[in-house]
């Protein structure tokens, strides 16, 4: 019996038919999850891996180098607490930490807002021979509180004020002996002005002192 020649449509295998083609090194294409995901990994953190207990000990040490540059600052100045809170804060430590130095000075005498305020007052007076209004002003621009500053000021009164303008008034009138009396008064004003006196004060004690100066065997006495 004579066999049948093959079919042409089986001589070759169709393209279905064929194995899928598997690379030899496992690669496979990166899909649009595959790029997301890999867009959304955060980067490496040092505190994944530190330690924390080496994390408080720098903390401590940061604290206690920012307790000790803070003395060492108040041995060369006084501070008010308002600076030495500034002070602390530019050290970058915590607020609680900063809050605990601060007790720490301030129960120990290290910061005193009153006696820093009795300080600036006694200059004021002393040194500087200013008035109530620029020794105000200057407790004011070193953060002392408002009440620290009325305390600190109700030591003086409008009489000592105007006594010391006067001294101040008598001493700068010598200079202006040669000046007419207007420009002589306007200038010894805005001298007193400057020195922090109050408008009334400063027009009563410059003329007094001019007036002394033109007739200085008169006595004149000052109106309390």
């Amino acid at each position: 019996m004579t066999e049948q020649p093959h079919s042409g449509a089986g001589s070759a295998a169709e393209p279905a038919d064929l194995a899928p083609v598997i690379s030899l090194f496992g690669h496979r294409e990166r899909t649009a999850d595959d790029v997301a995901s890999a867009q959304e990994t955060p980067s490496w953190h040092p505190a994944w891996v530190a330690d924390p207990l080496e994390r408080a000990e720098d903390d401590d040490e940061a604290v206690e180098a920012a307790e000790r540059a803070l003395i060492k600052r108040l041995r060369a100045r006084q501070l008010s607490c308002r600076e030495a809170r500034g002070f602390l804060a530019e050290q970058e430590i915590a607020g609680d930490a900063i809050d605990r130095i601060m007790d720490v000075c301030v129960a120990r005498g290290y910061l005193d807002d009153m006696r820093l305020a009795e300080q600036i007052l006694h200059v004021g007076l002393d040194r500087k021979k200013q008035g109530r209004r620029a020794i105000s002003q200057a407790m004011t621009a070193r953060g002392l509180p408002r009440d620290v500053v009325d305390e600190a000021m109700a030591v003086l009164d409008e009489d000592d004020e105007l006594e010391r303008a006067h001294e101040f008034a008598r001493t700068k009138a010598r200079s202006l002996q040669n000046v007419e009396r207007d420009v002589a008064l306007r200038r010894l004003m805005g001298q007193l002005a400057r020195r922090g006196f109050s408008g009334a004060v400063v027009g009563t004690a410059a003329r007094v002192a001019l007036d002394e100066l033109a007739s200085p065997q008169k006595v004149r006495f000052l109106e309390s």
